[in-house]
C-alpha cells in the first residue's frame, strides 16, 4: 500500500527543493507544475495526454493537490509514469493547508442540510394538516 504521503515510483537522490513560491509561477498550459506526495513534478509535457483533460491538471497548480490525486484512485501504473515527470521535492513547511472537498462530501453535506429541513417540516405540515382537519371538522 502506498503512503498517503509518499510515492516509492519515485527516488530522490539529492532532489532539488522548491519552494512553494516558485512552484506556483508554473500555473498554466504552457508551463504546468504540480505537487503530490510533496513531489514537484513538471507536466506541461502531460497535459495533452491526461485522461482526465489538460484543465484537471492545470486546477491542480497552485496547491498541494495530493488529497484530489488520492481521491481520483490512480492505478499504480499511474503513480509509477509520475516519474518520468519528477523534478524535485517541495520545501514542505511553507506549502499553505488547503482543506478540498470533494465532490462526495460536498453531496453528502447537501443532503444533511435537506435531511434536518425534511425533519424539521414534516412534523409542521402534520401539525397544519390536523389542526385544519380538526377546524373544518367541527364546522361539518
Amino acid at each position: 500500500m502506498v503512503s498517503r504521503r509518499s510515492n516509492p515510483a519515485v527516488r530522490t537522490k539529492m532532489a532539488k527543493v522548491y519552494t512553494f513560491e516558485e512552484v506556483v509561477k508554473h500555473n498554466n498550459k504552457n508551463d504546468c507544475w504540480i505537487i503530490v506526495f510533496g513531489k514537484v513534478y513538471d507536466v506541461t509535457q502531460f497535459l495533452h495526454e491526461h485522461p482526465g483533460g489538460d484543465e484537471v491538471l492545470v486546477s491542480a497548480t497552485e496547491k498541494d493537490a495530493t488529497d484530489e490525486f488520492e481521491f481520483e484512485g490512480h492505478s499504480n501504473s499511474a503513480k509509477n509514469m509520475m516519474s518520468k515527470y519528477y523534478i524535485g521535492d517541495i520545501d514542505r513547511p511553507v506549502v499553505p493547508v488547503k482543506h478540498v472537498q470533494n465532490p462526495t462530501q460536498l453531496q453528502n453535506q447537501s443532503s444533511g442540510v435537506a435531511m434536518k429541513i425534511f425533519q424539521f417540516l414534516v412534523p409542521l405540515l402534520i401539525l397544519g394538516l390536523a389542526l385544519g382537519l380538526r377546524y373544518y371538522g367541527k364546522k361539518g
